[in-house]
């Protein structure tokens, strides 16, 4: 097994972009596609680890970037300043995730009629958009993710299958918001599942998450769960 890795320039217009994708090259190709959308501090370490590890499974995992190629949040102002542009243009946010897809299906090692998508926090609901634009893709993942609704018209049913991975006692996600998906997914012929992991925060599978104040806490027992559930997601929709 090798685990080959590059970064992959693309674009959304004028933005230029920059992923970073990586598969195991001693597998038979081609290869079911993995899109992983990214925090609010833009792509980096957390989920290139993730790309990292679920690429040991045999998916083709391309971390796409939402906010232009360098771009990082290092303080809760900078983050803001990236993500709040994005979050109140959830058309841009579709096109630009669509961007990635586009890219990812392009690629000699993958099985474009394969693909799927994963995000957590604000990644979350990069994944769940794409669903919701009506995007050819097998199924979308929401790990810790924003739920609420575009606001935008919709575009009919939902084809993608969903899986949202939620800790209940997450502040950026009540309870309400996570009825009105299920609402909102069901109207749209969804195939779809909430797991809801009770005690449990907002970025329950990011070790450094340690603000108890805030809402924002790992929790070892349900990133666990969680990863199990993900996996078994995956091998359903992709294989």
């Amino acid at each position: 097994m090798a685990i080959r890795e590059r970064l992959i320039e693309y674009r959304d217009g004028p933005t230029l972009l920059e992923g970073f994708y990586c598969h195991d090259d001693t597998r038979p190709g081609p290869l079911p596609a993995l899109l992983i959308a990214h925090e609010w501090n833009g792509r980096g370490e957390f989920v290139e680890r993730k790309a990292r590890r679920l690429a040991w499974h045999g998916f083709a995992t391309f971390a796409l970037d939402m906010f232009g190629k360098g771009k990082r949040g290092t303080t809760s102002a900078e983050c803001t300043a990236l993500i709040s542009p994005i979050v109140q243009d959830r058309a841009l946010l579709a096109r630009r995730v669509t961007a990635a897809l586009t890219t990812v299906k392009g690629l000699p090692e993958v099985d474009a009629r394969r693909t799927a998508a994963l995000g957590y926090c604000f990644g979350g609901m990069c994944a769940l958009d794409l669903a919701r634009s009506g995007a050819d893709v097998r199924g979308v993942v929401s790990v810790h993710g924003l739920l609420k609704p575009t606001g935008l018209p919709s575009p009919g049913k939902i084809r993608a299958r969903v899986l949202v991975l939620h800790g209940h006692e997450d502040p950026l996600s009540p309870p309400e918001d996570v009825l009105g998906l299920a609402k909102e997914l069901t109207a749209a012929g969804a195939d779809w599942q909430v797991h809801a992991y009770g005690n449990t925060m907002h970025s329950f599978t990011n070790p450094h998450a340690n603000d108890r104040a805030a809402g924002l806490l790992y929790d070892e027992t349900a990133d666990r769960r969680a990863w199990h559930s993900l996996l078994q997601f995956l091998d359903e929709v992709l294989r």
